[in-house]
């Protein structure tokens, strides 16, 4: 049964989305200077102090910016990975999975966080808060990957090319920040994805 508090709290968590989706979108468009609270709450069609009421700093609104669109980009991933178990065999799996793990790296999330790890490079009070949250994101996108793969991660060798596999997509990534890489990249993506598919199944 229904509660008189539910539409409230239904208003709150709406005002909260937009608040989130607006920081990324900003931080991604203007960069970090120009994502300020205020910037961000007009962005999101709330007034400052509603932003402040659920995001008391600055930094209190864009960690949890980029906590809740990475776990948003992951819930995506893992359905887009379902699809491709499903579908694609053999080096066009690998390939499939490749692709969406660069892909991942050009999002605006990926530019949004890039301006954030730029400034905290910078910030002590900062970093010590993004560190711990970057770390969570790379286990993360590395089970994640290994799932998508369907390979053994426990094996020294298959670990060690996951994990070049993300750090070749962030590196592809930061490539696209200035200019469109994509032509350059999706021949990349093609090749190492050969490579990639071969050293997996390679005897050990």
């Amino acid at each position: 049964m229904a509660t008189p508090h539910e539409p409230k709290q239904d208003r709150s968590r709406a005002t909260r989305q937009r608040l989130l989706e607006a920081t990324i979108d900003c931080l991604a468009e203007t960069g970090w200077v120009a994502a300020t609270v205020a910037v961000v709450a007009e962005r999101a069609g709330v007034s400052r102090g509603a932003a402040q009421h659920h995001f008391p700093t600055r930094e209190d609104l864009i960690t949890a910016a980029l906590e809740y669109m990475f776990d948003t980009r992951t819930d995506q991933a893992q359905a887009e990975a379902e699809t491709v178990a499903a579908v694609a065999y053999g080096v066009a799996r690998t390939e499939a999975v490749v692709a969406g793990l660069v892909e991942s790296y050009t999002s605006p999330l990926f530019k949004a966080a890039l301006q954030v790890w730029t400034h905290a490079a910078a910030d002590p009070a900062l970093r010590e808060r993004i560190v711990p949250l970057e770390a969570k994101f790379g286990r993360i996108s590395h089970r994640r990957a290994v799932a998508a793969l369907g390979v053994d991660d426990t094996d020294p060798v298959t670990h060690h090319l996951v994990q070049a596999t993300l750090d070749l997509a962030r590196g592809l990534g930061l490539a696209d920040v200035l200019t469109d890489d994509s032509a350059r990249r999706k021949e990349i993506v093609h090749q190492w994805s050969a490579t990639l598919h071969a050293a997996l199944n390679a005897p050990r």
